[in-house]
């Protein structure tokens, strides 16, 4: 009665609610029908990412016989031994994150400074996305079938010029072997995260600073470098956690000892002279998830100051 004397239809009320609720639902399937092709990924995350993780952090805080302790993350913190691995894995990482952050910057440097076009350009392009891939067991083999005891170049030189390069040591067999190792993929793969910063870099801003009677130096010192050093930081520290996470290569080319941290886990989890040591890889494992994610979580942070100026 009272929509009769408003002048409205007694049903339009009614009407507005099912449009309302129709609008509603259809909103909801565009945005199932949107985030839908995310399953299959978020599944696939999940599974073989947060599941493991998950597991690993719980293994961290048992026992053998599923009994929670803080005993294996104890013995990470204080033993020695797992202290010194701790150390030479950050000292490795640094290391070669360092290296194939100048190297491979000068790469994408020179790279940049070339045609945009040019076949040299693209055939250096491709061949750093192939390098920075080709880790692991094939390269170990690589490099052993190359500097090893009777790789090509030790043989080649020991008896064309009298050299033995191993006469220092087995170098490449150790962690000396390893930075060189993984400074090798270092760079390509800097070459691949730095150069669209450096391709961010407009004419404009040099010819501005020109105009305004700046030398290259006052440009590199003023403008260039900070704009660049958010994406250069971001870049090292990527490497950081790429080389810190490294395995496979570290499994094949050193055959004694246990330096770094991944080899520590890997005594861990298979020795059959130390037994119950299981869990203790995992709370080493544990540590090496908190220091990746530490750097991650900076690197994320200097790469939303860097975003800003690449397009």
């Amino acid at each position: 009665m009272a929509d009769v004397l408003a002048g409205q239809p007694a049903s339009a009320g009614s009407q507005g609610a099912s449009l309302a609720s129709g609008g509603a639902g259809s909103r909801g399937l565009r945005r199932i029908r949107t985030y839908a092709p995310l399953l299959p990924f978020l599944g696939y995350v999940a599974l073989f990412l947060l599941l493991p993780t998950f597991l690993v952090v719980l293994g961290a805080f048992q026992n053998e016989d599923g009994t929670l302790t803080l005993g294996n993350v104890r013995a990470v913190l204080t033993e020695q031994s797992f202290i010194n691995a701790f150390g030479r894995s950050i000292q490795l990482s640094l290391t070669t994150a360092l290296a194939g952050a100048v190297l491979g910057g000068l790469l994408a440097w020179a790279v940049a400074a070339g045609d945009p076009e040019g076949e040299l350009r693209h055939v250096v392009v491709a061949a750093a996305g192939v390098l920075a891939q080709f880790g692991g067991v094939m390269l170990a083999f690589a490099f052993l079938a190359t500097f090893g005891f009777n790789g090509l170049v030790t043989i080649v030189v020991s008896e064309v010029f009298g050299v033995d390069l191993l006469a220092g040591g087995a170098w490449l067999y150790g962690l000396t072997g390893l930075a060189v190792v993984y400074t090798y993929f270092q760079i390509p793969l800097m070459l691949i995260v730095f150069l669209p910063a450096l391709q961010g870099l407009r004419q404009e801003w040099y010819d501005a600073s020109a105009s305004l009677g700046g030398s290259s130096w006052s440009f590199w010192r003023h403008v260039g470098g900070p704009i660049l050093a958010p994406s250069f930081l971001g870049a090292t520290l990527l490497l950081f956690a790429n080389a810190f996470s490294a395995y496979a290569t570290a499994a094949a080319l050193v055959s004694q000892g246990s330096p770094i941290v991944p080899l520590q886990i890997k005594v861990a989890l298979s020795s059959e002279v130390i037994l119950g040591q299981a869990n203790v890889g995992k709370a080493l494992a544990l540590g090496m998830i908190v220091v990746v994610s530490i750097v991650m979580a900076l690197y994320a942070l200097v790469q939303r100051r860097a975003s800003r100026w690449v397009r």
